[in-house]
């Protein structure tokens, strides 16, 4: 078995404290933020699984351009997420104005949705390995009390579909089929298996951490 010390170079293309937390909570801990930016509208037609995976690529590549020029990181792996969350086609936006999340709960209530998140992960050779998870939730009926409360809370501000399933609004789920931490913003299960195809193992860090 390798030492973790011999591991690739890890660098997340997203400055995401969700995203973060979770990497944290199965071991890795990256080697460099390099949060990247991308047009997030949707092309003409674009499904939202498209948009998903598409946007992780751009993001994955765009961080990878800018880490080759760092020596300390090249040759790394640079890994990107997007999510989006979608009833039936209909895109539901990044919330950030108390309208936006209102409509979204509104839409979202009695009703189920579902949320992608595209992975993509740039190797030292350039070649870019993609993922895409998809998981389906449904929603509870929500009074006009619980939406009022939950706007009122300010959790959904920036979050895709106008809620955080680890917060408040997991008193709104009754039912979710797949991966929960996809709707958090990045499937752990997926992304060690993604990591590990390329010598990033997240198992062999474990006792190392441990004794820090």
């Amino acid at each position: 078995m390798s030492s973790p010390r011999s591991r690739p170079r890890l660098v997340l293309a997203s400055g995401s404290p969700r995203r973060l937390a979770l990497l944290a909570q199965i071991g890795v801990d990256p080697d460099c933020v390099l949060p990247s930016e991308s047009d997030e509208t949707p092309r003409r037609g674009e499904s939202p699984r498209a948009l998903a995976q598409r946007l992780a690529s751009e993001k994955a590549s765009a961080s990878a351009a800018i880490a080759l020029k760092v020596p300390d990181l090249a040759p790394c792996l640079t890994l990107a997420a997007d999510t989006v969350v979608c009833v039936g086609r209909r895109m539901l936006p990044k919330c950030e104005i108390l309208d936006e999340a209102e409509a979204c709960l509104r839409l979202l209530s009695g009703r189920a949705h579902r949320v992608y998140t595209g992975l993509a992960l740039v190797t030292p050779s350039g070649a870019t390995r993609r993922r895409l998870v998809e998981t389906r939730v449904r929603f509870k009926r929500l009074s006009r009390e619980e939406i009022d409360a939950y706007l009122g809370s300010g959790e959904w501000r920036g979050k895709a579909g106008g809620y955080a399933i680890q917060g408040l609004a997991g008193a709104f789920v009754v039912r979710l089929v797949g991966s929960y931490t996809n709707v958090v913003g990045l499937p752990l299960a997926e992304t060690a298996a993604l990591l590990a195809g390329e010598g990033y193992y997240a198992h062999r860090q474990w006792l190392a951490n441990l004794l820090k």
